[in-house]
């Protein structure tokens, strides 16, 4: 019986996170009542926020639901625009998507599970363990302060903080392991130059609780009857935040790459200018993916974020604000700085907020880019050294729990503001590793906790933070929310904790689902 006020669910997927949402579709299509539990009013985290490229390098690797978004997403522009457009051809084969379109087929993914219910604006308030096991949760209404009592036979956090897990009394490590803790060559405090693959002065592999940046994705448009152009700057806005642009201009560091890559926000006609300080990528209706660029040492986003994660709602509210402030600021600057040459803030004038997306947020996103938040101490800890199989043995590292493929490059957003020396990068940073990363196997056991039982974790989950910087992409996610939800029904079913789940059987059903699970 459920005590008076309880609502009770076989599944709690807390976070509509790409991974969330994955999570709970997957549940609810193995036939479990199952609800989703949104902070914002939208869900989709950064795909629906301003992240408009999916970041897949092997896409043979990705499979299940992600595939299924991505095919959804073509034939949205398929059937919207015609087979022969400019649109179905920037969508990329559904990789690439207006964040408006990423949201609706997302809300299609969820709308058409009949036992699949979705509440927006709740963030979780507790947690309640007993006897080890995560038994039920209370959720706020961020705007009213509602509460809701929520039961569960499984809860999976998905949330990009770890808020669940930490809530429940999890263990779960924040910042950055030293390097002598798991062997990593690229942990801790580390300067790499990101051209030549080299260490430089100044890395000592000491371990720390700083966490690479957090940035606003932004979605940009250059179609000027779609345009929301400010018109003046950002609360809080000095121009002597950007100033160090300026520098890095002077010293090259706004030149193209060694290395011409595509999908990577190479635009030739922005090197050598300052609109090189975002990166920027095409994506259908004539709008852009603009992300913001680590590689100068003017990027003023490091240790930006301290206090996020540890913090209450209204401190991330704060620091989110603080966020949105620096982005509009930048975007102000390039655009307006009357010592930017007048032909570099023209180019910069091209891009607009758009008026058709984020309409409710003043044309803005509404999801913080979280790069990292706690990461479980799980049943396994994934590290460097499975991504990189770095000695002499360069072989797969094999699991027989492996659930999902990760093929990302080790990717570190900086952790530190320019120091006195710097002269080539920031502190923290790690630029695309793609010479050493390999396709590496992911283990069921870094979603499951070590002493908390009824609960899984597919996207802060287990890792150093350097393995964290190759996994921590939506597909990957994706799939590993899919799992997530396979596992959860498999519990239920087998009447066992998710740790106690046939192997055998989770990969089998994963395979019927389209997930790749080797390479």
């Amino acid at each position: 019986m459920n005590a008076p006020g309880h609502e009770k669910f076989d599944v709690v997927v807390v976070g509509g996170t790409p991974g969330g949402i994955a999570a709970a579709v997957s549940a609810a299509r193995s036939g479990h009542r199952v609800l989703l539990v949104e902070y914002h009013q939208h869900i989709g985290g950064m795909t629906t926020s301003g992240l408009g490229k999916s970041d897949v390098e092997n896409r043979s690797l990705i499979g299940g639901l992600f595939k299924e978004f991505t095919r959804r997403v073509l034939d949205h522009y398929v059937n919207t625009y015609g087979p022969d457009t400019d649109h179905v051809r920037q969508c990329n084969n559904g990789y690439y998507a207006e964040p408006s379109v990423a949201e609706a087929v997302f809300e299609e993914m969820v709308r058409e599970q009949p036992t699949l219910t979705v509440i927006k604006g709740w963030r979780l308030a507790t947690a309640h363990v007993r006897e080890s096991r995560l038994h039920s949760i209370e959720i706020i209404e961020r705007s009213t302060g509602d509460q809701r009592t929520l039961t569960g036979e499984v809860f999976v956090d998905a949330t990009y903080e770890g808020d669940l897990y930490a809530a429940a009394g999890g263990e779960f490590r924040l910042g950055r392991e030293s390097r002598n803790e798991f062997d990593e060559p690229h942990a801790g405090v580390v300067y790499f130059d990101y051209q030549n693959r080299v260490f430089l002065p100044g890395t000592t592999g000491e371990g720390d609780d700083r966490l690479p940046a957090y940035t606003y994705r932004l979605c940009l448009t250059t179609n000027r009857k779609n345009a929301f152009e400010l018109t003046s700057p950002p609360p809080e806005y000095d121009r002597r935040t950007y100033l160090g642009y300026f520098d890095d201009l002077a010293a090259g560091r706004l030149s193209g790459p060694k290395v011409f890559k595509p999908g990577r926000g190479y635009n030739p006609a922005h090197f050598d200018t300052l609109v090189r300080a975002l990166s920027i990528s095409d994506i259908p209706n004539g709008k852009v993916d603009a992300n913001i660029n680590p590689r100068p040492l003017g990027f003023p986003f490091p240790e930006e974020n301290v206090g996020y994660v540890l913090g209450d709602d209204a401190a991330r509210r704060r620091i989110a604000e603080r966020h949105r402030h620096l982005t509009l600021g930048l975007l102000w600057f390039l655009q307006q700085d009357e010592q930017i040459p007048i032909e570099q803030r023209r180019m910069a004038r091209q891009y607009h907020l758009p008026l058709d997306e984020f309409a409710d947020n003043g044309h803005f996103p509404f999801q913080l880019y979280v790069r990292e938040g706690r990461r479980l101490v799980g049943e396994y800890t994934l590290t460097e050294h499975d991504i990189t199989r770095s000695g002499n043995d360069r072989s797969v590292v094999h699991h027989t729990d492996t659930i999902a493929i990760g093929e990302f490059p080790i990717d570190s957003f900086p952790c530190r503001k320019r120091q006195p020396g710097d002269t080539l990068v920031l502190e923290g940073y790690l630029g695309m590793l793609d010479s050493i990363t390999r396709p590496y196997e992911i283990p069921c056991r870094i979603m499951i906790p070590k002493r908390i039982d009824g609960l899984i974790v597919p996207v802060a989950a287990s890792t150093t933070h350097v393995a964290f910087s190759s996994i921590r992409m939506e597909p990957t996610w994706m799939a590993m929310g899919q799992a997530a939800g396979v596992a959860a029904h498999l519990a239920i079913k087998q009447q066992v904790s998710p740790r106690q789940i046939s192997t055998p059987e989770l990969q089998q059903q994963l395979l019927q689902q389209g997930q790749v699970l080797q390479h």
